[in-house]
């Protein structure tokens, strides 16, 4: 899937349904859940991602947050997305507990905030044990902010190296970055570095700092300036932020929120969910989900359009912990 920013803007004029062909759409008869194929890595996800961020850990008793997760794993999701940085391990340590007997069964993510090697390779050593697993799918490196973390990330004792180390060795299938920040910062390292994933927010708002992206001609948004550089390179790209931390709460159905994002060529949406009754309705959005036309699209981007500035400077100095 070799794309230019113009051949993806063509596409995305298409809307949502050429997407669903594009990124090998199907669903599981047994669970009803639609799936599609995570770039490179050939996996197949569920289109709902379980965010393990402060929303799962927001049911503060562990039990009820074990009995979301194994009801959205129930329900058909296998794309389980944990961090570090969610409460200093508390999330990859409720998670372990699930995939102590469900393992098999799911796309397991973590994400590590470290950007030197060593201190990196002690994170992930401890995010194995609180997982209670020997390997984890997917290993991001989480929240890139800055070019100036990206250069020490990069450099030869940096955590890139340690990951492509890790891949090697069979510790994780895949690894990439994540970013909320700077659509700049993370065209840079998806271009950079061999990547097998990345995840960033998109949403209706079309999120994204400006930085250098204006003047090098582009829409400041991730949607137009770094998904562009995911699909050329065949990364398995997945959408976070859909609801921009609340902030676009009530300006559009959650339906619609959760389908814009759906409508471009990712494989999978995370949606942090901390009520039962939260869960079981987003799994029925995804379940029933429709592409939007590319012009559901853009009546959708007019209308939160007014809310980017605002939600671009939050998200400068946020991480989901």
């Amino acid at each position: 899937m070799s794309i230019s920013r113009r051949e993806f803007l063509e596409t995305t004029a298409l809307g949502g349904l050429a997407v669903n062909a594009m990124m090998g759409a199907q669903v599981d008869a047994k669970t009803g859940m639609p799936t599609r194929i995570l770039g490179r890595t050939g996996a197949r996800v569920s289109i709902l991602g379980f965010g393990a961020g402060s929303r799962f850990l927001a049911y503060q008793d562990e039990e009820k947050g074990l009995a979301a997760l194994n009801r959205a794993l129930d329900l058909g999701v296998t794309y389980v997305d944990s961090a570090y940085a969610y409460g200093d391990g508390q999330s990859e340590t409720w998670v372990g507990k699930v995939m102590k007997t469900r393992r098999k069964e799911v796309w397991l993510v973590t994400k590590i905030p470290d950007r030197k090697g060593d201190d990196a390779m002690r994170r992930i050593e401890g995010s194995l044990k609180r997982l209670q697993t020997d390997h984890i799918d997917c290993i991001h490196m989480h929240a890139l902010v800055t070019a100036e973390e990206l250069k020490v990330a990069e450099a030869p004792d940096g955590i890139i190296n340690l990951l492509y180390k890790l891949r090697d060795q069979k510790v994780c299938r895949a690894i990439g970055v994540t970013c909320h920040a700077d659509p700049a910062v993370l065209k840079d390292a998806l271009e950079h570095n061999d990547l097998d994933c990345t995840q960033m927010a998109l949403n209706a708002a079309k999120v994204g700092n400006v930085f250098g992206a204006e003047a090098a001609g582009f829409t400041s948004s991730f949607e137009e300036y770094a998904l562009p550089v995911a699909l050329k390179k065949k990364m398995g790209v997945t959408a976070m932020k859909l609801f921009a931390q609340e902030k676009l709460n009530g300006k559009a159905p959650a339906e619609k929120l959760i389908s814009y994002a759906l409508s471009l060529p990712v494989a999978a949406a995370m949606v942090g969910m901390p009520r039962m009754e939260h869960l079981e309705e987003n799994i029925r959005i995804a379940k029933s989900f429709q592409p939007l036309s590319r012009q559901e699209m853009n009546d959708l981007n007019g209308k939160m359009l007014p809310l980017k500035a605002s939600i671009d400077r939050f998200f400068m100095n946020h991480v989901d912990c």
